[in-house]
């Protein structure tokens, strides 16, 4: 006999949940959700379909992904409109340039970098480049100049090869762990990630383990149902995190799921026991599928600037951070945050949020990036 579900929920008719003492189930619970026909049918019609057996599926999906961020560059561009207006000064610095001004645009292009949150030692560096290549003649008029700020910002981005678009190996299900800071924005990330990838044909499961905020697990079903996807969320109170996503992972490798998004808890980059349980999130998923999680990836908030440093810094030491999701970007005027981050922890940012829509996590192309918050 099938396990009752909540009452605003339905279950697929050719998914029953499992029995209700089944060991598949003794930490979690599986819900399914039926779909909605008139969000989900485009999805059905994506030219990239998933099937279980599809040599280089993650390869092509991130491919796929990393391919539609170039033609949403509209959307990242309304997204840094703050800190392209911060930046429009230099467009006036540079129009009636002449080389016995050269330290003073400098000065105030340097101003203008700082205040976009760039960070003085990238800021310091870009400038003494420019200052460098405009006295021995190889940067001769303004536009030259701004095209060199930007192929500098540029070569900051990409210098270290690291890989923007999601790793996601050879073996199914691929799991990608999210953590974070309290209020960072995880949860409706991880919502917005699961569409992105839905709308790809890919079979996406979602696991509920932020087990100490009783609203996270409400939120993430709320997503679930957005999205069209399945989700396993803790069966009672006080939950361990790594029960809830090691049942996650079980569930989806069972049944052919390509894609298991864990949710985590918000925790303080500096509270000990509460990082320690990440560790032990991490260990009991890659003991389900080995070499899982694939990606760990970190939110964080961008209104905190330089700020957000320290944070990826405890976080990676900790977990091994693979790839940063950047959020709250779109009221924001400090945009070179970026840069700073790529730079200094040598993490790839993967993700930026531009936006409170659903569509509104872009994937990160460093190009797409430079060229949107310069006007």
């Amino acid at each position: 006999m099938s396990a009752p579900l909540p009452s605003r929920l339905l279950p697929l008719p050719s998914k029953p949940p499992p029995p209700p003492h089944s060991p598949a189930t003794s930490a979690a619970t599986l819900l399914h959700f039926p779909p909605d026909r008139s969000y989900a049918a485009p999805w059905r019609l994506s030219r990239f379909k998933c099937s279980a057996g599809e040599t280089g599926f993650f390869t092509k999906l991130g491919r796929l992904i990393k391919e539609k961020a170039k033609s949403d560059v509209e959307k990242i561009f309304s997204g840094f409109s703050k800190t392209r207006d911060n930046l429009a000064v230099i467009d006036e610095l540079l129009l009636y340039w002449n080389l016995s001004d050269t330290d003073r645009v400098l000065d105030e292009l340097e101003e203008a970098l700082l205040v976009a949150d760039f960070g003085p030692r990238i800021t310091i560096k870009i400038v003494e480049s420019l200052r460098d290549d405009i006295y021995a003649g190889k940067l001769k008029t303004g536009s030259e100049i701004k095209d060199a700020l930007k192929k500098s910002i540029l070569n900051l981005l990409t210098a270290k090869g690291l890989k923007t678009e999601l790793q996601l190996g050879f073996r199914k299900p691929a799991v990608i762990m999210v953590v974070g800071v309290n209020g960072g924005g995880k949860t409706t990330s991880l919502g917005k990630l699961a569409n992105r990838l839905k709308k790809e044909g890919t079979k996406v499961l979602l696991a509920a383990g932020d087990t100490f905020r009783a609203a996270a697990s409400d939120q993430l079903e709320i997503w679930a149902e957005r999205t069209d996807c399945e989700i396993v969320v803790a069966e009672k109170e006080n939950a361990k995190a790594s029960s809830v996503l090691s049942q996650a992972v079980k569930r989806a490798k069972e049944e052919g799921f390509d894609v298991v998004l864990c949710d985590t808890s918000g925790r303080l980059h500096t509270n000990y026991s509460l990082m320690e349980e990440l560790i032990a999130c991490k260990k009991a998923i890659g003991k389900v599928v080995k070499g899982t999680p694939n990606e760990i990836l970190q939110v964080l908030d961008g209104t905190t600037g330089l700020n957000m440093l320290p944070q990826a810094r405890e976080f990676n030491e900790v977990v091994g951070v693979t790839g940063l999701i950047l959020t709250k970007l779109d009221g924001s005027a400090r945009g070179g945050c970026v840069v700073s981050v790529v730079d200094e922890l040598g993490i790839p940012v993967k993700f930026v949020g531009v936006g409170e829509g659903v569509e509104d996590l872009q994937p990160f192309d460093a190009e797409a990036f430079v060229n949107a918050i310069f006007p």
